[in-house]
């Protein structure tokens, strides 16, 4: 089994929202939430730190995620707290417990923070040499997905020192800083702020969910690292969530790398949330994403893992065959039908994300 980089896990996201706790075997973790009915992936979750580690999964871009913005609606998870000096709807806070927790994997050992080109390579070179017996932590790059939570571009240095490499400027729907997934429209004011720090800052930019025009205005800006944590293409399914072909052209100029994606929603054409089966998605299909951006670019350079599969969705949302984040390596054999060499596949797996992510960080 080939060793894996993910692009995107929202790990903090689960034990603050949903008190999930991912330190367990992935069966237990899921047996330890039956009889739960608040979401629909209660008992069916595909992720926990044993299963990323059986996985082969050494680092990945972990989140803090807390939604809000000027048409945000309360929701109970929103608790508010003393730190929420900021925004009413307790995203601040949120993201502190978010930042609390994987503090406390730190001190556990489940997790190590990687902040530096140093960290990263040493921690991928302890990984990849392992022994079979040996149980290392796994290593994170924090990345904020939406930066609703960020009070003010001027707080960024703060959050830059806790360890923030990257951030997505916007989610769904209209944030603080941009137009998100499903609302058309551009960089506000604060968000062209926003690039212009972390610009300076040296935080890489993460085009995911961002509105189209707000994506070229953050790419005309722009001159760091670039990525799309986990993205798929609107050529095959055609959803304003997914990058159209002039965008994922833009992205592969800028030598960006592109995370694929396994919610079942970005990989099939009109799946319907809670009605249409599993059974009817063949893992095939994430293929075909890739399949496509490398025609578009010629190489597997800009082809990556970015799983998502945390991120609100267990197996009742993806394809057949991905009952666990290990099933990814089922994509391994495809890949090898489809002619892929494989050096081709390492890229894929790993080798494209540990370049660019050795390219993004600082080198101490």
């Amino acid at each position: 089994m080939r060793p894996m980089i993910d692009g995107h896990l929202d790990l903090a996201m689960n034990l603050v929202y949903y008190d999930r706790n991912i330190t367990l075997e992935l069966a237990a973790m899921n047996v330890a939430e039956q009889g739960l009915v608040d979401q629909p992936f209660r008992g069916k979750g595909t992720v926990s730190l044993p299963e990323m580690r059986a996985a082969g999964i050494g680092v990945c871009l972990a989140t803090l995620l807390a939604r809000s913005g000027p048409e945000h609606r309360r929701r109970a998870e929103y608790r508010r707290a003393d730190l929420d000096y900021a925004i009413p709807s307790g995203a601040y806070s949120s993201c502190w417990a978010q930042l609390g927790n994987y503090h406390l994997l730190e001190r556990a050992g489940e997790l190590v923070r990687l902040t530096t080109r140093r960290q990263l390579v040493d921690h991928w070179n302890r990984w990849i040499s392992r022994t079979p017996d040996e149980t290392l932590p796994i290593g994170i790059i924090l990345s904020v997905e939406g930066a609703d939570p960020i009070p003010d571009p001027d707080h960024l240095e703060e959050w830059y020192g806790w360890g923030v490499r990257a951030i997505g400027p916007s989610h769904y729907g209209q944030g603080r800083y941009a137009a998100g997934t499903g609302t058309p429209g551009p960089l506000t004011p604060l968000g062209l702020r926003l690039i212009d720090e972390m610009q300076r800052l040296g935080i890489a930019l993460d085009v995911t969910h961002l509105a189209d025009v707000a994506i070229d205005q953050a790419l005309d800006r722009f001159d760091g690292p670039v990525w799309a944590s986990h993205h798929n293409c609107r050529s095959l399914v055609d959803w304003d969530r997914q990058l159209s072909d002039r965008h994922l052209q833009r992205l592969i100029d800028r030598d960006a790398v592109i995370g694929l994606a396994f919610d079942a929603v970005m990989l099939a054409p009109g799946w319907v949330r809670g009605s249409t089966s599993p059974e009817t998605l063949s893992i095939e299909a994430a293929a075909d994403h890739v399949d496509h951006i490398v025609q578009l670019a010629g190489s597997v350079r800009h082809c990556a893992i970015g799983t998502d599969l945390d991120g609100g969705y267990g197996h009742e949302q993806t394809p057949r065959e991905v009952r666990s984040i290990r099933d990814i390596h089922r994509l391994e054999a495809i890949f090898e039908r489809r002619g892929y060499s494989s050096a081709e596949i390492d890229a894929i797996f790993w080798g494209n994300w540990l370049r660019k992510l050795s390219e993004s960080l600082p080198e101490a």
